[in-house]
């Protein structure tokens, strides 16, 4: 199957042999407060307690299939749950898009038929859940996907801003985005003071085991007069979950002494028909608000590489011990403070990690834990209660069909990752990085044209994202060598950077703006995107040919191609093999992107909430990542294979001025080298070029895959200084002695020559001068040049062919 089989293992499905294995939103379904007829339409709450999740939400319902067939295109109904206006809630409206021709074209490019077909009813016997509603359906839009994504009509939605249409008694909503889904109607926050005294509602199941305390509990609310939690007290509910595969997703077990909790929890939800406000959802506040003030100094991690070993060492170091806590941090290589400011936009890369413990889950390949990866955006915005700024976070979810029925799309943090049925919070360990770069994060606008690299990205996973909810027509969206998050999610951000160079390139209008001011801070951000653009390429396509498929699918968004594709071998995957694992994608990209000058604001969570003392958080990995040795020397290996750029090829001509302005007067000085001479060697040119074709794989680069590659650390690991120090003397010194050693073994024409002090003197000198290019380049080609270059001169002009093979200086 490939290594991309695994990856993503967990956030979606997997194929199983067993029949009928009941789901996760099944089990789920079960309980009450699960079910949106739990929850009367006309809430009560108090409006100084709680606000609106948004101002429009609604539950979206999939129309029955005579309708749409009488009533062509993608359009759904929606209860109206919150409005602007009162008067709407409780209503049903028509949810339809806008007339524009851009979304003609979206909606032309992601409508299809589902069918489906043996794999997608195997994966429902597995437990999975797919749109079983849509089976057979002609035509399927964005907008039903999402409706029909579940069995039952419970999707709730926050939608984008729109035009509200009366036509007699049907309302219709017309948009020009897709809805985010999003957990409850209201929220508020509070301090969580302890389960309610009171011994009833007490659930039969619990991660301590019963007898299990109640699920109300008393929470205290945020006063925003005072700016402390001395507001009313109030019983809410806080649910205990079922569990769910041996695995509980949530608890209110010890929710008030959560050290998370400290500043409180942001709680989600709505009230039930007794008035009783049932929490759906948690967000710790400490987490999501930005005070830079108060970042210490072991979370300001700056310099040139201190963020890079951040991301790559103390990101997930201790990950176990840190069981119950949230961190941030602050990464940036010069800037010693963020300057964020209210309404700044981020682009956000999310990882979580696996479930280990006493109820570990069992991993997909031995000694990989291969978690999950996704794109999203942030806002820093002023909060209702606090008035202080905080991180509004949203996903979007590239997401195989899987047994909790979390469906691929645009998903608020609080929904993706703090809802208690569904949510990742209690159970895995959670990075996100919010990166704020302006050539990236911030508009352009040359003249009367708008580029926004970010709403791009947004219409590029759009449609990735569509396609996942459909299966391509099949209605399953399966982990294989050619579909996982992160290889389709790195797809949409290749198709971002191609499609903005683009239309830069082809709009006459803005390439006359651009030669009019080249002087113009639009003007240098915009060459400053060019660069950054080329780094992703290379990180996305390190080989330099891009994936058929992906070219294929990326003329298909144009509409050059009728179809998508994916291609299931080994070659597509080496060819974007850094998005094959969703750690090694993650650490590569933010690495990137710190190196072109951006600032990186790291949200941590590690199994937090309630306490389950049954599971333990698991750092995501590379493949047999929990081997330390075995993934950092293959990717120590894949590194150092990329193309050379003309950068590493000059440094390495360095290189060799450095070695021969040393090495040549040294070793005419101590009579080893005679005058430099091609008369001299007793070869035909034929010969002569075969000795330089074998000298190019022994020794240049087989040794320097032995000593330097697998040996040092590669730059991108950005360690130490130290610490490569450290390396480069042991690679150095091993290179030196293996010589000897070679000449009494595998090579015995050299066991003379291989043991003069002045040979070992001038390999040692190799030796460093190439660590140093290594250093710098990370190449494994412009090292090879080196080494190659200083043995064919030395073989074929300096007499080493002669005294490695001559009877009077050669052999042993």
């Amino acid at each position: 199957m490939g290594m991309v089989a695994i990856a993503c293992l967990w956030a979606g499905g997997v194929l199983a042999t067993s029949p009928a294995v009941l789901s996760r939103y099944a089990i789920a379904q079960q309980s009450d407060f699960n079910r949106p007829d739990y929850y009367p339409v006309q809430q009560a709450v108090d409006a100084t307690l709680y606000q609106p999740v948004a101002d429009w939400v609604g539950r979206l319902i999939l129309p029955e299939r005579g309708q749409v067939d009488q009533d062509a295109g993608d359009w759904v109904w929606l209860e109206i749950l919150n409005a602007p206006d009162p008067a709407w809630v409780g209503r049903q409206a028509r949810l339809e898009w806008q007339d524009r021709p851009d979304l003609a074209a979206y909606l032309q490019t992601v409508t299809q038929p589902i069918a489906f077909t043996d794999e997608t009813r195997q994966s429902i016997q597995a437990g999975n859940v797919h749109p079983e509603r849509l089976d057979g359906w002609p035509q399927v839009g964005p907008l039903q996907s999402l409706a029909g994504a579940h069995p039952q009509d419970d999707v709730i939605v926050a939608l984008p801003s729109g035009e509200l249409l009366q036509t007699g008694e049907q309302p219709v909503l017309q948009v020009a985005e897709m809805p985010t889904q999003v957990v409850g109607r209201y929220y508020g926050l509070v301090q969580v003071l302890g389960p309610s005294p009171s011994a009833e509602d007490r659930p039969d199941r619990c991660p301590p085991g019963p007898p299990c305390t109640s699920d109300l509990v008393q929470v205290r609310h945020y006063n925003p007069s005072a700016g402390r939690f001395d507001g009313p007290v109030e019983t809410v509910r806080i649910p205990q979950v079922l569990p769910a595969y041996g695995i509980f997703q949530s608890t209110p077990h010890q929710l008030h002494q959560s050290p998370a909790g400290q500043a409180g929890w942001y709680i989600y939800g709505a009230q039930n028909a007794e008035g009783v406000f049932v929490v759906q959802a948690i967000a710790p506040r400490s987490l999501l608000r930005y005070e830079p003030e108060r970042l210490t100094s072991e979370q300001r991690w700056v310099g040139r590489d201190r963020p890079h070993n951040y991301v790559n060492f103390r990101n997930w170091q201790d990950t176990s011990r840190r069981k119950g806590t949230v961190q941030t941090a602050w990464l940036h290589r010069t800037q010693q403070d963020p300057d964020f400011q209210e309404g700044d936009r981020f682009l956000v890369v999310h990882v979580f990690g696996g479930i280990g413990g006493e109820r570990a889950e069992t991993p997909a390949v031995l000694g990989t834990v291969t978690g999950h990866f996704a794109y999203g955006t942030a806002r820093l915005i002023r909060d209702h209660f606090t008035d202080e700024l905080r991180f509004q976070v949203d996903y979007f979810q590239v997401y195989s069909h899987n047994p909790n029925g979390i469906i691929a799309g645009a998903i608020a943090w609080e929904s993706y990752m703090g809802d208690l049925q569904t949510g990742w919070l209690g159970t895995r360990p959670v990075s996100d990085v919010l990166i704020k770069l302006d050539a990236v994060t911030e508009d352009y606008h040359f003249g009367d044209a708008r580029l926004s690299v970010m709403d791009e990205l947004d219409r590029q996973l759009q449609i990735m994202m569509a396609r996942y909810r459909t299966g391509d027509g099949t209605g399953a969206a399966i982990v294989t060598p050619a579909q996982s998050c992160v290889q389709d999610s790195s797809q949409a951000l290749y198709k971002t950077i191609q499609t903005i160079t683009q239309q830069v390139s082809t709009t006459p209008a803005i390439q006359q703006w651009l030669r009019e001011h080249p002087n113009d801070p639009q003007t240098q951000r915009f060459q400053r995107l060019v660069q950054v653009g080329d780094r992703l390429r290379q990180e996305l396509v390190p080989v330099g040919i891009v994936r058929p498929d992906w070219q294929h699918n990326a003329d298909a968004i144009a509409g050059a191609q009728p179809t998508f594709q994916r291609h299931n071998n080994l070659v597509t995957q080496l060819l974007s093999w850094r998005t094959i694992m969703p750690r090694v994608a993650y650490d590569q990209l933010v690495n990137s992107f710190l190196e072109q000058g951006a600032g990186v604001w790291v949200l941590r969570t590690n199994q937090v909430g309630g306490w389950d003392a049954t599971i333990a958080p698991l750092a995501p990995t590379e493949l047999f990542g929990r081997y330390w040795v075995i993934p950092t020397l293959f990717s120590r290996a894949i590194e150092s294979l990329r193309r050379p750029t003309a950068a590493d090829l000059g440094i390495a001509f360095l290189g060799l001025i450095v070695y021969g302005a040393i090495a040549l007067p040294l070793g005419w000085r101590l009579g080893f080298l005679p005058t430099p001479s091609l008369k001299r060697t007793p070869l035909s040119a034929l010969q002569c070029l075969r000795v330089a074709l074998v000298a190019l794989v022994v020794p240049a680069l087989l040794e320097e895959v032995i000593f330097r590659v697998l040996l040092l650390p590669h730059p991108g690991e950005a360690v130490r200084g130290e610490t490569f120090l450290l390396w480069t003397l042991l690679s150095v010194g091993l290179f030196v002695l293996y010589h000897p050693l070679n000449g009494l073994t595998l090579f015995r024409q050299g066991a003379v020559t291989f043991r003069q002090p002045a040979f070992l003197l001038l390999s040692a000198w190799l030796g460093l001068v190439c660590t140093a290019v290594y250093a710098v380049t990370g190449s494994l080609w412009a090292i090879a040049l080196v080494h190659w270059v200083v043995v064919v001169v030395w073989l074929l002009a300096l007499g080493g062919y002669e005294r490695l093979y001559s009877q009077v200086g050669g052999h042993a």
